[in-house]
Protein backbone atom coordinates (compact mmCIF):
# COMPACT_ATOMS: atom_id res chain seq x y z
CA UNK A 1 0.00 0.00 0.00
CA UNK A 2 2.84 2.40 0.81
CA UNK A 3 4.43 1.79 -2.59
CA UNK A 4 1.12 2.61 -4.32
CA UNK A 5 0.82 5.82 -2.26
CA UNK A 6 4.35 6.95 -3.14
CA UNK A 7 3.75 6.12 -6.80
CA UNK A 8 0.52 8.18 -6.68
CA UNK A 9 2.35 11.18 -5.20
CA UNK A 10 5.20 10.98 -7.73
CA UNK A 11 2.76 10.78 -10.66
CA UNK A 12 2.57 14.54 -11.13
CA UNK A 13 2.69 15.45 -14.85
CA UNK A 14 1.08 18.87 -14.29
CA UNK A 15 3.66 19.90 -11.67
CA UNK A 16 1.22 20.45 -8.80
CA UNK A 17 2.67 21.67 -5.52
CA UNK A 18 -0.12 19.85 -3.67
CA UNK A 19 -1.98 16.67 -4.63
CA UNK A 20 -5.32 15.48 -3.33
CA UNK A 21 -5.08 13.19 -0.32
CA UNK A 22 -5.83 9.54 -0.94
CA UNK A 23 -8.01 9.22 2.14
CA UNK A 24 -10.33 12.06 3.09
CA UNK A 25 -10.45 15.62 1.77
CA UNK A 26 -7.52 17.98 1.42
CA UNK A 27 -4.00 18.14 0.07
CA UNK A 28 -0.56 16.69 0.57
CA UNK A 29 2.54 18.68 -0.43
CA UNK A 30 4.43 16.86 -3.19
CA UNK A 31 7.01 19.41 -4.39
CA UNK A 32 9.49 21.47 -2.43
CA UNK A 33 7.36 24.59 -2.98
CA UNK A 34 4.41 22.91 -1.26
CA UNK A 35 6.57 21.84 1.66
CA UNK A 36 7.90 25.40 1.92
CA UNK A 37 4.36 26.82 2.07
CA UNK A 38 3.50 24.29 4.78
CA UNK A 39 6.63 25.21 6.78
CA UNK A 40 5.87 28.95 6.47
CA UNK A 41 2.28 28.31 7.60
CA UNK A 42 3.43 26.37 10.65
CA UNK A 43 5.94 29.13 11.42
CA UNK A 44 3.17 31.75 11.27
CA UNK A 45 1.02 29.67 13.61
CA UNK A 46 3.86 29.23 16.12
CA UNK A 47 4.68 32.93 15.91
CA UNK A 48 1.05 33.79 16.66
CA UNK A 49 1.03 31.44 19.66
CA UNK A 50 4.34 32.89 20.89
CA UNK A 51 3.11 36.48 20.58
CA UNK A 52 -0.14 35.47 22.27
CA UNK A 53 1.78 34.05 25.23
CA UNK A 54 4.03 37.12 25.56
CA UNK A 55 1.19 39.67 25.33
CA UNK A 56 -1.38 37.43 27.07
CA UNK A 57 -3.53 37.76 23.97
CA UNK A 58 -5.33 34.61 22.79
CA UNK A 59 -6.48 36.55 19.73
CA UNK A 60 -2.92 36.61 18.38
CA UNK A 61 -2.73 32.83 18.60
CA UNK A 62 -6.08 32.44 16.85
CA UNK A 63 -4.99 34.91 14.16
CA UNK A 64 -1.77 32.95 13.58
CA UNK A 65 -3.68 29.69 13.12
CA UNK A 66 -6.23 31.41 10.87
CA UNK A 67 -3.44 32.86 8.71
CA UNK A 68 -1.76 29.45 8.47
CA UNK A 69 -4.96 27.76 7.32
CA UNK A 70 -5.69 30.59 4.88
CA UNK A 71 -2.20 30.40 3.39
CA UNK A 72 -2.45 26.65 2.83
CA UNK A 73 -5.95 26.91 1.32
CA UNK A 74 -4.98 29.75 -1.03
CA UNK A 75 -1.91 27.95 -2.34
CA UNK A 76 -3.70 24.60 -2.31
CA UNK A 77 -6.41 25.88 -4.64
CA UNK A 78 -4.00 27.92 -6.73
CA UNK A 79 -1.14 25.43 -7.17
CA UNK A 80 -2.78 22.15 -6.27
CA UNK A 81 -5.01 19.46 -7.62
CA UNK A 82 -8.74 19.99 -7.24
CA UNK A 83 -9.60 18.72 -3.74
CA UNK A 84 -12.15 15.94 -3.54
CA UNK A 85 -13.35 13.38 -1.11
CA UNK A 86 -11.81 10.02 -1.91
CA UNK A 87 -11.04 6.80 -0.14
CA UNK A 88 -8.11 5.12 -1.86
CA UNK A 89 -6.67 5.40 -5.34
CA UNK A 90 -8.97 6.89 -7.99
CA UNK A 91 -10.47 4.23 -10.26
CA UNK A 92 -8.45 5.29 -13.31
CA UNK A 93 -5.23 5.08 -11.27
CA UNK A 94 -6.09 1.58 -9.95
CA UNK A 95 -6.46 0.30 -13.49
CA UNK A 96 -3.00 1.61 -14.43
CA UNK A 97 -1.34 -0.23 -11.55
Amino acid sequence: MLKEYIKYLKDNPKGYWFKAKLYGWGWVPVKWQGWLILAIGIGIAFLGVHIGEIDDSPGAAALGVFLMISLIFIFGYWKGEKPRWQWGLPKEKKEEL
